[in-house]
């Protein structure tokens, strides 16, 4: 009985460790530092998720890791997102990561970017929603309205730096942190600054992106700033900025600006139209 005994427990330790190394072990079968799992919210299935994980050489473990997330009530509930997972992660690791949602942030940075649809692009490759998506809401008035702006000005609220978001961020959620940020930069004594110049603070917006397009030289823009500025003061407030025809013909590769293209119907002609263009040119 004794011996019985001794070998029933020596048995429950094996088992046990064969238990702890399924669950707890490396279950992981990719050979990079990390792997990241997309969930699409259209997507957010047993199925799909199951599919993935062994797709991508997350788990190497199907019945480990399907018996932890029925145990963790993790099926009734999946988060979509983008996760992480570090190589050598184990089943319950990876079970409780998704389950508890703890996505892997994404970065966003916007440099110089001269169209809408450009900022689109830029979010199609980068988010879940799509470009068309993106491109919808900022050409929305009902979606911009919210955010005290109007599809021609919905840049202006976008600065160049670098964002912080989840990657199944939808675009008004996007936009938010822009506009966050925005209102953040403009504060009351820039705002007046800007008054001072009878300018709003989306109209310097628009005019420092025609000097942004202008030139790349810092030590230039002052000067070209001051042209600009006694131009919107002497009638007919005729502009006449390249970068701004070039923006209108969507032709940013033209190097010379002269013949027919200073006659183009566009509100962005300021060879033709006096003051500055309805909107900005570039971030």
């Amino acid at each position: 009985m004794k011996k019985l005994l001794i070998v029933l427990l020596i048995l429950l330790v094996i088992a046990g460790a064969v238990a702890g190394w399924i669950f707890l072990g490396p279950t992981t079968g990719f050979s990079s530092s990390e792997k990241a799992l997309y969930i699409r919210s259209n997507a957010a299935t047993k199925k799909a998720v199951m599919d993935s994980l062994v797709k991508n050489k997350i788990i190497t473990n199907e019945t480990a890791f399907e018996f932890l997330a029925n145990r963790l009530d993790y099926w009734r509930n999946i988060k979509p997102g983008k996760y992480v997972i570090n190589q050598g992660s184990s089943a319950l690791t990876i079970v409780r990561l998704l389950r508890n949602g703890r996505q892997t942030p994404v970065k966003f940075t916007i440099n110089k970017i001269r169209t809408k649809e450009g900022l689109a692009e830029m979010v199609g490759r980068k988010f879940e929603c799509d470009s068309t998506a993106m491109l919808n809401f900022l050409n929305s008035e009902d979606s911009l309205r919210k955010f005290e702006t109007a599809p021609e000005l919905a840049v202006t609220n976008i600065l160049p730096d670098t964002y912080t978001y989840f990657w199944n961020s939808y675009p008004s959620k996007i936009y938010q942190k822009f506009y966050e940020a925005s209102k953040k930069f403009w504060t009351e004594e820039r705002k007046q600054k800007a008054q001072a110049l009878g300018l709003s603070p989306s109209q310097v917006y628009i005019l420092a992106s025609i000097i942004e397009e202008e030139t790349t030289n810092d030590k230039e823009k002052d000067t070209i700033a001051s042209v600009y500025l006694n131009r919107l003061n002497t009638p007919p407030r005729l502009l006449q900025a390249d970068p701004t025809l070039k923006f209108a013909v969507k032709d940013f590769t033209l190097k010379r600006i002269a013949g027919p293209i200073l006659s183009v119907e566009s509100p962005y002609n300021t060879y033709k139209y006096g003051g500055l263009p309805p909107g900005p040119i570039c971030t």
